[in-house]
């Protein structure tokens, strides 16, 4: 009976989630992801492709540039910001090549 209910909950509270890359960091502790998004043409049938910008917050700084990562629904933090980092999903080769060089210097 109560897992039953626990699950009930889980699914009632489930908020949408994207997958897209990150296009800039300029931001401090946001930053905007590409979601492109395909869908079959209402006459013609065919797939289309479009991509959506997204304001996510991330509140370590730890996402990069060409990242892929997920984000999920939230309340309005901003102005913009309605989503918020869940997961870095795959990092970036080009994000990696500044830090080789940092630990190069040192």
């Amino acid at each position: 009976m109560a897992e039953t209910q626990v699950q009930q909950n889980e699914q009632a509270t489930r908020r949408n989630e994207k997958v897209g890359q990150v296009v800039s960091t300029k931001m401090q502790k946001t930053i905007v992801v590409s979601v492109e998004m395909r869908k079959a043409h209402p006459k013609y049938k065919r797939v289309v492709k479009s991509n959506k910008k997204f304001y996510a917050h991330d509140e370590q700084n730890s996402a990069r540039v060409g990242d892929v990562v997920r984000i999920r629904e939230t309340r309005p933090t901003s102005k913009l910001k309605r989503w918020a980092l869940e997961e870095i999903v795959r990092r970036s080769a080009l994000a990696q090549l500044p830090d080789v060089k940092e630990a190069a210097a040192e």
